[in-house]
């Protein structure tokens, strides 16, 4: 599929469609619904709702770890490193706030109570 065709798709079509390349994972591996269920501690109906894209994600994460297949978390959400140069204007410092909108010109108090004499 596509990354156009991806964008196309609803965000429940979309979850199903993963579900379904994680049950295709499950299958290829040979190992039951309920033998997954049971090292997540869930029931197969939690498991059969993920994979139909209506489950939490730390459950589709247990169930990619449960299939050996943990390393596709880091393919579906890459780390993203700092560029140099933002790691340079940072100088070392995590920015912990927005910085402050600048008033326009036109709309400073000061000039409210200017009468113009």
């Amino acid at each position: 599929m596509t990354s156009s065709n991806l964008y196309r798709m609803s965000d429940l079509a979309l979850a199903a469609e993963v579900g379904e390349r994680i049950e295709q994972l499950r299958l290829e591996a040979n190992v039951t619904q309920k033998t997954i269920a049971d090292q997540l501690g869930i029931t197969a109906k939690t498991y059969r709702s993920a994979i139909q894209g209506h489950g939490k994600f730390e459950t589709v994460i247990g169930i990619l770890r449960a299939l050996g297949r943990l390393e596709l978390v880091d393919t579906f959400v890459p780390e993203t490193p700092l560029s140099p140069l933002m790691l340079m204007e940072l100088k070392g410092r995590k920015r912990k706030r927005a910085a402050p909108v600048k008033e326009e010109a036109g709309n400073r108090d000061d000039e409210k109570d200017d009468l113009g004499w």
